[in-house]
């Protein structure tokens, strides 16, 4: 019996790693079906077609659009919240521009990595809707209460300009933004590709040597 059970164990195991493999699988090509679509446009035989899957096996694990939408949300905000708590930990004794400039970075790499991500974030700009007061509540705010007293701390000691951190936030959103957004007319006007690995750098050393320059002449 022992052996039975010491048999199962493995195999449940991998399992559930199959399951949140394939749930990752699903919002992932889920948040790129919302960023093409918009909600409306957007179908969950669409994403499963992105996949090569059955319908039936989304809905079994989102019964709805509506909760697909809302999971994708959640799943693309933990992956950067992940990436801060491995490079800023907020245990960390870290200056606060150089813990704010490893957060944006983080979130501009994910941006690159994945440049759906901004468009999703877009397709519900256009509109208000239950779904981006939703976000807002549940996930924006607790990100916005991590990094607003960063940025008023860091303005307090004379190293970002004075300005509502709001707006400073929002300029750092925008600007981990224009590749994603920018990157198919800058291939068209310049033949530069934002997918390159010289363009992400170039872009990056640019954002740091604009906005965190006193935290790159003082590297961690």
């Amino acid at each position: 019996m022992a052996s039975d059970t010491q048999a199962r164990r493995p195999r449940k195991r991998a399992e559930q790693q199959r399951a949140l493999e394939t749930r990752a699988l699903i919002l992932d090509a889920a948040i790129a079906e919302f960023a093409a679509r918009g909600f409306e446009g957007a179908s969950i035989r669409a994403i499963a077609d992105r996949l090569g899957l059955q319908h039936p096996l989304i809905t079994y694990h989102y019964r709805s659009k509506d909760i697909l939408w809302r999971a994708a949300a959640e799943h693309a905000f933990a992956q950067i919240r992940g990436g801060w708590d491995v490079s800023a930990p907020e245990t960390a004794d870290l200056p606060p521009l150089a813990r704010l400039r490893e957060e944006y970075a983080i979130l501009y790499r994910y941006t690159v990595a994945f440049p759906e991500f901004h468009r999703f974030m877009r397709q519900e700009s256009f509109t208000d809707n239950p779904r981006l007061k939703w976000v807002a509540d549940t996930v924006l705010t607790p990100l916005l209460a991590r990094l607003i007293p960063q940025i008023v701390a860091a303005q307090e000691q004379g190293l970002l300009p004075l300005v509502d951190p709001i707006l400073f936030h929002y300029m750092m959103v925008s600007l981990t933004a224009t590749l994603s957004g920018f990157g198919p007319e800058m291939h068209v006007t310049s033949g530069r590709r934002a997918q390159d690995r010289d363009t992400i750098d170039a872009y990056w050393r640019l954002v740091d040597e604009t906005v965190f320059a006193r935290a790159v002449r003082n590297p961690l």
